[in-house]
């Protein structure tokens, strides 16, 4: 579902404009309509992160850009509390931007994105705080590309416990 709606927003809003669409996550709002955080790369390489409204009109998707700031202009990425899974996040650029993710999977996604789009394009130091180091760091074998590895990974351990106790004797 997400493929098709990245499609739809790089064809109908990004792809006019002459934007690459790299990432979007989407965000709680207000009211039927639904809210994207999108970060793009324009044509004279700056990366540019919005907010997105998404609506329909009768079968007709309609995409609008209510927000927009720069990653230059970002200073720090607050994901609230680290040892905690929840959605909720920060972003500072001149003022502070509340943001609720779908899911904490999505808010790390997209912090995770911001940095690689920061190391590609700007080198600019800005922190990222209150976020696990080992979900952010691409080269961790807990890393977005892997997520799957996790859910993997504690399935087996429970059947294979399951399987130990299954087997031992109980007298």
């Amino acid at each position: 579902m997400s493929s098709l709606v990245k499609e739809d927003l790089e064809k109908r809003l990004f792809g006019p404009r002459r934007q690459r669409l790299h990432e979007f996550i989407e965000v709680e709002g207000a009211g039927a309509q639904r809210h994207y955080l999108c970060a793009a790369v324009n044509k004279s390489k700056e990366v540019e992160i919005c907010m997105v409204k998404h609506w329909r009109v009768d079968r007709e998707e309609k995409y609008e850009i209510v927000e927009r700031w720069f990653l230059k202009d970002l200073e720090m990425i607050d994901g609230k509390e680290a040892d905690t899974d929840n959605p909720y996040f920060d972003m500072h650029f001149h003022k502070v931007y509340n943001m609720e993710a779908y899911s904490c999977a999505s808010k790390y996604t997209f912090a995770r994105t911001l940095s690689n789009l920061n190391a590609m394009y700007l080198k600019k130091d800005f922190k990222i705080v209150n976020f696990d180091d080992t979900y952010l760091n691409d080269d961790s074998i807990w890393s977005s590309s892997n997520r799957d590895f996790v859910v993997v990974m504690k399935v087996c351990f429970y059947a294979f416990s399951l399987l130990c106790l299954s087997l031992c004797r109980l007298s």
